[in-house]
């Protein structure tokens, strides 16, 4: 059996404890670290005392030499993912990039050659690609006739939205930091379009800004050869959400997000529908990290090239949509 993997985890903001919590679940990890800047270190001792974490860093060079660790997970803000991804490279530690990979694409383009240079491992953590439901909806494409449409809709009023409008403009709402929703939730929308379709002939994107420029909502359009994908995000406002693949000889529906990709409907004309859920944990970003681990400790160094290509033509995607929907 193999070992667990040894990983420190950045950052105390809200993603963290789910990432901790999913990596302890998996059992495949074995998170002995946690770095915060000076002025949220009471937060990492926190975290640390109720997950057990052992070391506490604030010195992020400290943290890269130190010989037990040999992954680290980037949760911090949108617009640092590429210096702290980077930096741990150079020191030969393997990485883990919460979504979005980078804000740019020459950015992403040189953390992956990074990584394939020095024969590390490098993943973006992107929750939509890994549950078992992505895969059997991708197996059924081939059922559908010819794709015609791909609608998808990740809409929910923002907690910090109020915040917002009162003036207070938390780094997720800060175009400074790379905020908004085309680099936050429509970010999953876009993933389940790539990771089953492919690179976009074409990119349009259309958005409502906020006081200081960020897009609060917006919808992006994706043109293929022979059909059309349109997905939707919203911070300023909610609804259902729900990703639809409409085709020929019938549709594939998910009721909710793309993060979670529940409840899958395959409608296929002359059968009767398919209702399923193949995902298997409680939390939505177990399997990731299973499949990061298992990935890493198989060697399957080709599973982890191929996603690092999808990351970067979703980097690619998003940073033209930006300037298109300034």
């Amino acid at each position: 059996m193999n070992e667990k993997i040894k990983i420190a985890v950045l950052g105390t903001g809200k993603i963290i404890p789910d990432a901790i919590y999913a990596m302890q679940q998996s059992k495949k990890f074995d998170v002995v670290g946690i770095f915060a800047r000076p002025h949220s270190k009471s937060k990492a001792e926190s975290l640390a005392e109720k997950f057990n974490i052992k070391k506490i860093f604030t010195d992020y060079d400290e943290l890269l030499a130190d010989l037990e660790i040999n992954f680290v997970y980037v949760g911090l803000i949108n617009a640092v993912h590429y210096e702290y991804a980077k930096k741990a490279l150079d020191a030969n530690k393997n990485v883990i990039l919460e979504k979005p990979f980078t804000v740019k694409f020459s950015e992403a383009e040189e953390i992956s050659n990074l990584a394939v240079e020095k024969n590390l491992y490098l993943f973006e953590a992107i929750t939509t690609l890994h549950c078992p439901n992505f895969y059997k909806i991708r197996d059924s494409l081939k059922n559908l006739g010819e794709i015609k449409l791909i609608q998808c809709n990740f809409s929910q009023y923002s907690s910090r939205y109020d915040d917002y409008k009162s003036g207070k403009v938390a780094p997720a709402f800060d175009p400074k930091f790379y905020g908004g929703t085309l680099y936050d939730i429509n970010i999953y929308n876009i993933n389940f379009v790539v990771g089953l379709f492919g690179e976009p002939q074409s990119i349009e994107y259309f958005s409502n800004h906020g006081f200081n420029g960020v897009d609060t909502s917006g919808i992006l359009i994706l043109k293929y050869e022979n059909f059309i994908a349109q997905c939707t995000a919203a911070k300023d406002s909610g609804s259902s959400s729900f990703l639809m693949i409409q085709g020929d000889n019938g549709y594939i529906k998910v009721d909710g997000t793309a993060n979670e990709l529940a409840n899958v409907e395959i409608n296929i004309r002359g059968n009767e529908v398919e209702k399923i859920n193949l995902n298997q944990f409680d939390h939505r970003m177990i399997h990731e990290f299973i499949e990061f681990a298992d990935t890493f400790q198989n060697k399957n160094y080709d599973v982890m090239k191929n996603s690092l290509e999808k990351s970067k033509i979703v980097v690619k995607i998003v940073e033209t949509a930006s300037k298109a929907g300034l």
